[in-house]
């Protein structure tokens, strides 16, 4: 398992682009962030809220509403390391390593300053068994409890991600102290994207300004990285058009309608499979343990 925090590349200032009132949430919490230490340490305020002094954050909405670049901007933005762990990175085939692998991340950011973030969280937060019949559910509850040990001995910042944060147990849920919904980008959000999609050096064959607002109001319901596929689908139609014309290339509102329009019918014929997030099955596979 690789536990080396990385230099955060991204700002929340200069790189994310967020809905009014997601942006409002993050706004509220970094101020919190940047007073923490004057708050909890200097002024000891953590001897009567020794929790607080750990800032946990739970990032909740649709894919691609952008909830691992923000916490990587916040690390950004705090100037600290990130240190980012989805199941692949945690998960042991092996009984109790696990939970071993929980407090190698914590103690690795705990080190390097890091902002430590999880990502399919409801896997690891999910409900923990009340009824244990085998020896792998005693191990989910045990690596469910480490995880709540380690978050109650952390000082420093930690985020959790996820589409299902219906799934989270109470007892992570009530020690989240920011709960921060990921919307779909609104309109000015989607006019923002647009602007940063169309690059300078990509050849228009209309005004860019009619471009982004034709392509905001197009694109209602889209997330930033289902925009961001609509240009990747589009810049070849520019291309492809020009070729059989025999003219310059230039990108065109056609171009970019067919494209929102070609999502958008994916994303209606292109049905995924329920996932039960926090359920035994899916903490069995983050264990790497057969059910049978």
């Amino acid at each position: 398992m690789n536990l080396a925090p990385q230099a955060a590349r991204y700002r929340l200032d200069d790189d994310v682009i967020l809905s009014e009132a997601t942006a409002v949430q993050l706004k509220e919490c970094l101020a919190r962030l940047r007073f923490r230490r004057t708050i909890y340490v200097e002024w000891d305020f953590g001897s009567v809220d020794p929790m607080g002094i750990c800032t946990i954050m739970n990032f909740y909405g649709a894919p691609g509403t952008g909830k691992t670049l923000a916490a990587e901007a916040i690390a950004g933005q705090l100037g600290m390391k990130f240190l980012s762990l989805g199941i692949a990175e945690i998960e042991s085939k092996f009984m109790g390593e696990t939970g071993k692998n929980i407090q190698a991340a914590f103690a690795a950011a705990r080190e390097e300053q890091a902002v430590l973030f999880f990502d399919e969280a409801d896997t690891l937060l999910g409900k923990r068994l009340s009824s244990v019949t085998q020896s792998v559910d005693n191990e989910v509850n045990a690596m469910r409890s480490t995880l709540l040990i380690e978050l109650e001995r952390f000082d420093g910042v930690v985020i959790f991600a996820t589409n299902f944060e219906r799934n989270y147990d109470a007892a992570f849920r009530s020690r989240i102290g920011y709960h921060i919904r990921f919307d779909l980008p609104d309109l000015a959000a989607r006019r923002r994207l647009w602007d940063r999609l169309l690059v300078g050096k990509i050849p228009l064959s209309a005004a860019r300004a009619q471009l982004i607002e034709l392509g905001a109001a197009a694109s209602d319901g889209l997330s930033g990285r289902e925009l961001r596929t609509c240009m990747r689908l589009a810049l070849p139609k520019a291309l492809l058009a020009a070729e059989a014309g025999q003219d310059a290339p230039a990108l065109a509102w056609e171009h970019l309608e067919a494209a929102i329009d070609e999502v958008r019918r994916a994303m209606a014929d292109v049905s995924q499979p329920a996932r039960s997030g926090g359920g035994l099955a899916m903490a069995r596979t983050l264990l790497g343990v057969s059910s049978a």
